[in-house]
């Protein structure tokens, strides 16, 4: 449990496609008490399933760009020269190719190269119908420093909890007075899928991460690889096999790969078309399916036991 009394779950898959977000959001409307981010900054989705009411847009600077000024531009050509990324060409600076590293900008003998932040996406703050808050963040293509921006709307999430002071004094007496009670709020993390810098920025502080993976080759290899790293991490984790009938030879391939690592099997979530049904709708899967919703909340239920404990 965190220190600041709220416990942050994160849900990650080692492969896109796994329904991790499908799951992510499904898991987040059984909490009353919980703050959703949407950390897949490349290719945020999760917004069209929740339709949030109201939002609020913050733009974020990922880092510096370099530009040049041909009134004062000499064209002696040692910018060109010294850059790594050819992102110079004929004294003008291809903003897609630079890397922001500031060369030009030092070894300019007239100061004709200016060296400013540059905005690299958009972050928002949104509120949901039951009132929770809810974030996400969309990069703008050709644009890196994606594991910085996981960790500003992280930190974004978090600083709401402080500012609203979302645990109330009656909901602590009612934690104290009934142990079923969560005792503090959810935050809930829908990762981005893989094993790089984004993924490493989401699980920041994760008091216990899921791992959604799918009954496939490339499903087992990608999940090895996020286990590895959640070792690395020592971060507590549990898997749920989606699409689990698809392959029931590989299914037990990656049950086998849990008992060995000691990971706990969450649960297993057979093939269902109801899936994509609620994709293409832009619905949740528990206002779709009823039978799915019972699935997903005793997995849930199992989870917080794994976490509280």
């Amino acid at each position: 449990m965190s220190d600041n009394g709220y416990k942050q779950i994160v849900i990650l898959s080692g492969k896109g496609g796994t329904g991790k977000t499908t799951i992510s959001a499904a898991f987040a409307s059984f909490e009353n008490d919980k703050v959703i981010v949407d950390c897949d900054v490349d290719a945020a989705n999760m917004h069209l399933m929740l339709k949030p009411k109201s939002e609020k847009s913050h733009e974020f600077s990922g880092g510096k760009k370099a530009a040049i000024n041909n009134e004062i531009c000499i064209q002696c050509g040692l910018c060109e020269t010294v850059c790594r990324f050819d992102a110079i060409n004929d004294f003008k600076i291809n903003h897609l190719k630079c890397e922001g590293c500031g060369f030009c900008f030092r070894v300019c003998p007239e100061s004709a190269i200016s060296f400013t932040p540059s905005i690299g996406g958009n972050y928002f703050e949104c509120e949901l119908e039951d009132d929770s808050k809810f974030f996400y963040a969309k990069l703008f293509p050709g644009q890196g420093n994606s594991g910085k921006l996981v960790s500003e709307i992280k930190k974004s999430a978090i600083n709401s909890i402080k500012e609203n002071s979302l645990q109330s004094s009656n909901k602590k007496i009612a934690s104290i007075n009934n142990p079923d009670v969560n005792g503090g709020k959810f935050i809930i993390v829908d990762g981005p899928p893989g094993i790089g810098c984004p993924v490493n920025a989401s699980i920041s502080k994760a008091d216990f991460a899921i791992l959604v993976t799918e009954p496939t080759l490339s499903g087992v290899h990608d999940l090895k690889r996020l286990v590895e790293l959640l070792n690395t991490f020592k971060i507590r984790m549990g898997i749920i096999i989606n699409k689990s009938d698809l392959n029931e030879s590989v299914a037990e391939q990656i049950k086998d790969h849990a008992t060995e690592k000691n990971i706990p099997l969450l649960g297993e979530i057979p093939f269902n078309t109801e899936f994509v049904k609620a994709l293409i709708e832009g619905k949740n899967i528990v206002e779709v399916d009823e039978s799915v919703k019972k699935d997903l909340l005793k997995i849930w239920e199992k989870t917080k036991s794994y976490i509280i404990n």
